[in-house]
């Protein structure tokens, strides 16, 4: 009787210890300009993680303009580029946070090569990147699709000008998902939209003024309240205008609607923060 309860203890001990084992975390990115890496390190200095970047054989040159070009061609040849051997093995690991910049609006080349090389299955992957206007959402439906024995989860993307909110928003997202441990106020939801009134056009105006790539005109609007500012959640239609040559990407529909977020932090000017279309 005594042996079976020892074994009954020492079998409740291991299968508490398998529940508690953390699960290992690798922030695995590529990142052109270095704005992507920002990020990564901000989520691998909260979660203690892994780190590598993904690397080409043939390095992007960090000019906009031959990156469209280059970035053009192979994916209109379907030809992705070469990477260099990661040094992590990604089966050993059972979450990975996968970082990117979104080009034409979907992660980057590179990472292409990866999915289509390396074995996802059974992993949690978790998308970061940063971009111009968009890209997050578009990004994880093409990363689900790609690597469809995955779970991809709820991912954090943050425009490259806005990198100096990376530390308290990588936190805040960490803490809200369940990764790390931490006080999380969720912000209510959106209510339902109004016709967005002449003071609430002009805080739009303000946020997206000098943005190329987004010449729009707000005609709904939610609002709600966050702990440190006001968000306001757009419905905006695209007005006509020229495509600059050097901008990658097709010019959208005239009259096509997007959303738009703009967050007006306190005593601070409104920015957007993402555009959905």
């Amino acid at each position: 009787m005594k042996k079976i309860l020892l074994l009954t203890a020492l079998l409740a001990m291991a299968i508490s210890c398998t529940k508690d084992k953390a699960p290992k975390t690798l922030v695995l990115y590529y990142s052109e300009t270095g704005n992507t890496r920002v990020v990564a390190e901000a989520l691998q200095q909260k979660l203690g993680a892994d780190i590598e970047e993904i690397l080409p054989v043939v390095p992007y040159t960090g000019d906009f303009q031959a990156t469209i070009e280059r970035g053009r061609k192979e994916m209109e040849e379907n030809k992705f580029p070469e990477l260099q051997p990661l040094k992590s093995d990604i089966a050993s690991y059972d979450i990975i946070f996968l970082g990117f910049p979104v080009w034409f609006g979907t992660y980057a080349n590179p990472v292409e090569t990866l999915l289509r090389s390396a074995d996802f299955a059974g992993k949690k992957i978790v998308p970061f990147c940063t971009f111009g206007s968009g890209g997050l959402d578009s990004s994880i439906k093409a990363i689900r699709e790609k690597s469809p024995k995955a779970v991809v989860l709820p991912g954090y993307g943050v425009r490259a000008a806005r990198l100096d909110a990376v530390p308290v928003e990588v936190e805040r997202f960490l803490v809200s998902e369940g990764y790390v441990e931490g006080t999380y106020e969720k912000p209510a939801d959106f209510p339902a939209p109004h016709p967005a009134s002449e003071e609430e056009a002009a805080i739009f105006d303000a946020a997206v003024n000098g943005y190329p790539m987004l010449h729009a005109k707000a005609e709904e609007v939610a609002v709600r309240a966050l702990p440190d500012g006001t968000e306001y959640l757009f419905t905006a239609r695209d007005l006509p205008r020229e495509m600059p040559k050097d901008v990658p990407g097709d010019l959208p529909p005239q009259s096509r609607a997007m959303k738009v977020y703009v967050l007006v932090a306190n005593g601070q000017a409104p920015v957007f923060t993402q555009v959905v279309r």
